[in-house]
């Protein structure tokens, strides 16, 4: 285990290694927030679906 230090600078590796972790968390945390299930900040919110079943709109009158 020695070995793999004297080929890397134990500082900079735990620094690169705390600025990955950091960017892989705030990028997590960013697709969770884009979600509508996991949002915690603004909570689900209900989008209404026009799907198949929607009603007819109603006749314009002439």
């Amino acid at each position: 285990m020695w070995r793999i230090w004297r080929l890397y600078d134990p500082l900079r590796a735990l620094a690169i290694q705390g600025v990955f972790l950091f960017s892989l968390a705030a990028l997590i945390h960013l697709i969770l927030l884009s979600t509508n299930k996991y949002n915690w900040l603004d909570g689900p919110q209900a989008r209404p679906v026009a799907g198949q079943n929607a009603p007819m709109p109603a006749p314009t009158p002439k």
